[in-house]
């Protein structure tokens, strides 16, 4: 799971504005990584741009997937991520992004914004702590336990039942022992009492 791109756009017509972004090229070779970033800001740009106000979608291109959050009041946030990356983890990540961003970015700069002149710091702290939703998100942090409970109450229960076939096991020999003891006892007690008459 990797977080490739986290980018704060303004959608406006026709062309929607790129105001702060944070990209983690690393695993890309080191003479791809700016042609992968050029890439990942046009395909945020393209994607705000035919997305309608108040609506969030995934989109789907080779084995990434494009997280878009576009607000009614034209704000908007893409993360692009690996196609294993939770849906819900991302769209958590835009909402609490656009959020710090309204707040402590005024919505008069949004139009005419560009990242330079964009004063707002936090995108590439939030790219590096969501990059393990597991640790980032409490949701996804107690899901992962839960299958980890899960997976050693199954474990449990099959040492449980192969324990109880094993006793199974031992019950039915001590049955069979039980009257084989019974018969050798008989045996002896046949021989000793022709030993004491002599």
């Amino acid at each position: 799971m990797k977080l490739y791109s986290l980018s704060v756009l303004y959608k406006s017509e026709p062309k929607a504005v790129l105001l702060k972004a944070a990209y983690d090229v690393s695993s890309f070779s080191f003479f791809q990584r700016s042609s992968v970033q050029e890439f990942m800001t046009f395909t945020s740009q393209l994607i705000v741009e035919r997305s309608a106000k108040g609506s969030r979608a995934s989109v789907k291109e080779q084995e990434y997937l494009c997280h878009v959050y576009v607000r009614n009041d034209n704000l908007a946030g893409v993360v692009i991520a690996d196609s294993e990356y939770p849906s819900r983890v991302a769209f958590t990540l835009l909402e609490k992004v656009l959020d710090e961003f309204s707040k402590q970015v005024e919505s008069i700069n949004w139009p005419v914004g560009s990242p330079a002149t964009i004063n707002y710091t936090a995108l590439d702290g939030h790219l590096s702590r969501y990059q393990n939703p597991r640790e980032a998100d409490p949701m996804s942090k107690v899901q992962a336990e839960l299958d980890e409970t899960k997976i050693i109450l199954h474990n449990t229960m099959e040492s449980l039942l192969e324990r109880g076939e094993k006793l199974d096991d031992l019950v039915s020999k001590s049955e069979v022992l039980g009257t084989q003891s019974k018969a050798f006892y008989k045996t002896a007690r046949k021989q000793n009492s022709c030993c004491a008459i002599m």
